[in-house]
């Protein structure tokens, strides 16, 4: 397992409630009466491990939508299946009566702990209230990149504690959760802050409209999202330099249908973010963390047929106070499918994108907060402007040529206003002991091409791939390109032989950007290997190893990833 396991995907775990444990689908409607099919799945969850690393930006083609998968009934011939191959999803969907509770605890070298365990109480045919909990971390010694073998002490402990309700009503289902979520880790030695612990809790409520057949349809929500950076950019006249970011957002659309087929929606969301904390210059009083709003606009129409998947609309941003703006962005997709299982799509997309703290920790925990723009202000940091995607298009076609098999090509283009990077910096003539990564933005774009394909053979065997190829620029910022990925390719087997044992076999590649004068980071090369075996009903012995070729390479500039890992435990249903 991946040190950056436990600092991957921490915005989305800090603010919303995992839903392994049930999903909600929607029959279609009668006259007389309106139903809710709740189907649980069996809860089996992966554990997070590297190949989940996330570099930004994500290409995000369109979804498309296919039929049931058709699984082949005779092995495809090897030598047939094109070179380059991602697992699609082959989970097992059961009625109600699944176990509820599930516990899973395992450990390794270099201190890698994996803690999880999540109750689903049902309380009534219409109540339940899901519980869960987890820890995981390493606490080892690295090798530092860049040096003469100079080792580090490291040590990543991530904590995750998740209260969700669901009620169903006739027609609304209505949705309470709680979240927190604190991250202790240190940094490598000559950091501005040697450590540094990230704090997280939020409170959601929402309802969510389930008939599909009314005419007129509407979701809203509220989210109270919580965070605390206890440790920034040191200064000679404050010691606590904690930073408090509080989000109240508010959500709601409304969609009207026109027949069958056609519906028009308008959604809306409002963030307000307000600071406290260190946020001011004590000597001159100057302010560098202001409150500000931003409102986000979607119209769109949309029309769902046999042949046809269209999605048009606009993105309207506004924001008032800081990086106050006014920004329209395209958000239309389109789809047409042939001969049941061809498809052809496009899509040119863009909006907002909040670099709020959460943002900052999924790009680079490590990383600092640029500093203030004024003369008399080293040491005072300031928040990142929000970055704006002015247009994301691309092409794509999508086939199932045989059954078990699908592919997907893709091309597109991408255009960033103020992207969200990261640098290495050191001042060799004032401070040359210092060294750290600062948070910086340039505007980016980037052409990109990618294909993936899949294989599935009953329930026994999956095989698939992906491959994405991006080609950078940057005006101003060349030094924030070296740390973006120019090539990426996943390769993974997923193999069932019998019904007490899985095995998965997997390789990762992430080539990064080469800039003359800066240092290039090494490509992630991680082949993986995992299995879990039933002993008992409802008790599973599991594990996996990481970076089997014990290759030394980099998620974040100048920090080391685990060479060769491993880590074992025990799952419980009951």
């Amino acid at each position: 397992m991946k040190q950056s396991l436990y600092i991957i995907g921490g915005l989305a775990l800090a603010i919303s409630m995992p839903s392994g444990l049930q999903a909600q689908t929607t029959q279609p409607k009668d006259t007389t009466m309106n139903r809710t099919v709740v189907v649980e799945q069996e809860y089996n969850p992966d554990i997070m491990d590297a190949s989940k690393v996330n570099v930004l930006p994500k290409v995000e083609e369109p979804t498309v939508s296919k039929k049931e998968v058709e699984y082949a009934t005779t092995f495809f011939p090897a030598t047939s299946v094109p070179a380059g191959l991602m697992n699609p999803y082959t989970g097992k969907e059961i009625q109600p009566g699944s176990t509820p509770g599930y516990v899973r605890a395992g450990y390794g070298n270099l201190g890698n702990l994996d803690v999880l365990a999540n109750y689903l109480f049902r309380l009534s045919d219409k109540d339940k209230l899901n519980v869960r909990f987890q820890m995981d971390g390493m606490d080892g010694k690295l090798t530092i990149p860049f040096t003469d073998n100079e080792k580090w002490n490291a040590f990543y402990y991530r904590t995750r504690a998740n209260v969700d309700y669901t009620h169903q009503f006739n027609k609304l289902d209505l949705n309470i959760a709680g979240n927190f979520g604190l991250n202790n880790f240190n940094l490598k030695p000559g950091s501005v802050n040697s450590k540094q612990k990230f704090t997280s809790g939020d409170f959601h409520a929402g309802i969510h409209f389930i008939d599909e057949t009314a005419p007129l349809r509407f979701n809203a929500e509220t989210n109270l999202l919580m965070y605390e950076r206890q440790h920034n950019m040191l200064n000679e006249n404050d010691a606590n330099t904690a930073l408090k970011e509080t989000i109240i957002r508010t959500k709601g659309d409304v969609t009207g249908a026109i027949g069958d087929q056609q519906s028009v929606t308008i959604a809306l969301e409002m963030n307000n973010l307000l600071y406290s904390g260190y946020t001011k210059n004590t000597a001159t009083g100057d302010e560098f963390f202001k409150n500000y709003t931003t409102l986000l606009l979607n119209p769109y129409y949309e029309l769902d047929n046999d042949d046809w998947k269209l999605h048009i609309g606009a993105n309207v941003d506004l924001s008032f106070g800081f990086d106050k703006s006014f920004r329209v962005s395209p958000d239309i997709t389109a789809q047409y499918i042939f001969s049941d299982s061809y498809v052809l799509y496009a899509k040119a997309t863009g909006g907002k994108l909040l670099n709020d703290f959460r943002r900052l920790e999924n790009v680079c925990p490590y990383g600092e907060l640029p500093e203030a723009n004024t003369s008399s202000a080293w040491g005072y940091v300031q928040r990142p402007y929000d970055t704006y995607e002015q247009i994301n298009g691309a092409v794509g076609f999508k086939a199932s040529p045989y059954p078990g098999v699908w592919f997907n090509v893709y091309g597109g283009y991408q255009n960033l206003k103020n992207d969200l990077s990261y640098f290495d910096f050191k001042d060799s003539d004032e401070q040359p002991h210092i060294k750290y990564l600062s948070f910086a933005q340039d505007n980016t774009s980037n052409f990109y091409l990618g294909g993936e394909i899949s294989y599935d053979y009953k329930d026994i065997l999956g095989i698939s791939a992906k491959y994405t190829y991006r080609n950078w620029d940057s005006k101003n910022g060349k030094e924030l390109l070296a740390v973006k990925p120019v090539s990426e390719m996943s390769f993974n087997v997923h193999i069932h032989p019998i019904s007490a044992l899985n095995i998965n076999l997997g390789y990762d590649y992430v080539n990064r950007k080469e800039v003359e004068g800066y240092s290039k980071m090494t490509a992630i090369n991680d082949l993986h290997i995992g299995a879990s075996y039933n002993v008992f009903k409802g008790v599973s012995v599991y594990a996996q190893v990481h970076n089997l070729l014990n290759k030394k390479y980099q998620y974040y500039l100048g920090y080391p990833a685990e060479g060769f890992n491993f880590l074992g435990g025990l799952s419980f249903r009951f």
